[in-house]
């Protein structure tokens, strides 16, 4: 491996039904972590994981703690390996299992907010129905100008995640998402439509995010052992007051994730290993930073662990 490492852990649209398999079978502790989820939870995380149906699986409020214990079970599979990491960053809700990763929450802190984080989030969607788009192939400047004419009086558009330099998602009324999708079209570019019911990481948050952030004050932040690089500041942070504050604030800021990994870079990082489902943050990654000297590396099976070799 090159330079300091960090794991990324996933967020949202990386689940799939079978996640995670093949390292509860392996990994040491892996039943106990699940079980532990579903304890504090009441969510059925294994039998969700593993068996679906897909439907129930994506409900917001059961997706975001088994997706969470998925990434926090591939990294420690990663740790049993040998792989260890100096900072952690995680996209969206993969921002919990970074905290886990790096002491700031315990494992029962971490299954309690995510699954009242999933609970918020899926009741303000129910009460302000809205839409999310990928915008792909427009730079941030033009897309902004193009959020300007799709605007309308009295309603909400915003970016909501900056993925890489070819991706940006939007946010909002669906009705003003729908616009900007025909405006960016006309430009000969692509822009595709989310499977999601809630405008996330926008003002029509606000009500969830003020809720969740009463949660949060009664929840124990904990020093991290490395840095945590924020979604909200795309700095790393060690302040566990701080990251209190900015995790409140997480559910209506935008996902600066491009600049977070450059950043990363910037401070040293030369090895990314992704922890969770899919490939999704790695993909991503290596259209964010274009160097020669960076390794981007995902973690989703036993298989992709002997691929990667931990420093001497």
């Amino acid at each position: 491996m090159k330079g300091k490492t960090a794991f990324l852990f996933p967020g949202q649209g990386s689940q799939y039904v079978g996640m995670g398999k093949e390292f509860l079978q392996r990994v040491s502790g892996a039943r106990e972590l699940f079980d532990t989820a579903r304890r504090v939870t009441d969510v059925p995380v294994m039998e969700l994981c593993l068996e679906g149906p897909m439907s129930e699986l994506t409900k917001t409020s059961n997706l975001q703690v088994c997706l969470a214990a998925v990434d926090i079970l591939c990294c420690m599979a990663a740790r049993q390996k040998g792989l260890d990491a100096q900072a952690v960053a995680g996209h969206s809700l993969g921002e919990y299992p970074a905290l886990w990763a790096a002491g700031v929450l315990s494992t029962e802190t971490c299954f309690s907010l995510v699954r009242e984080r999933g609970r918020l989030m899926a009741e303000a969607a129910d009460t302000n129905p809205g839409g999310m788009a990928a915008i792909i192939g427009l730079g941030r400047q033009e897309l902004e100008g193009l959020v300007e004419q799709a605007s309308a009086p009295g309603k909400v558009l915003a970016l909501a995640n900056h993925n890489s330099r070819q991706q940006i998602v939007v946010t909002g009324h669906l009705e003003q998402v729908q616009e900007l999708c025909k405006l960016v079209k006309e430009k000969g570019k692509r822009a595709i439509l989310l499977k999601v019911s809630g405008a996330y990481h926008s003002p029509l948050m606000e009500g969830a995010a003020e809720k969740f952030a009463s949660f949060l004050a009664e929840s124990e932040f904990r020093p991290p052992a490395i840095p945590v690089y924020s979604n909200v500041s795309a700095r790393p942070e060690t302040d566990p007051v701080r990251l209190r504050e900015l995790m409140a604030r997480q559910m209506v800021s935008p996902v600066r994730w491009f600049e977070t990994v450059n950043n990363m870079y910037s401070d040293g990082i030369r090895t990314f290993i992704e922890l969770g489902p899919k490939k999704v943050l790695a993909n991503l990654g290596r259209n964010c930073v274009d160097a020669e000297d960076v390794v981007f590396a995902s973690v989703e099976t036993p298989k992709d662990l002997e691929e990667i070799k931990p420093e001497a």
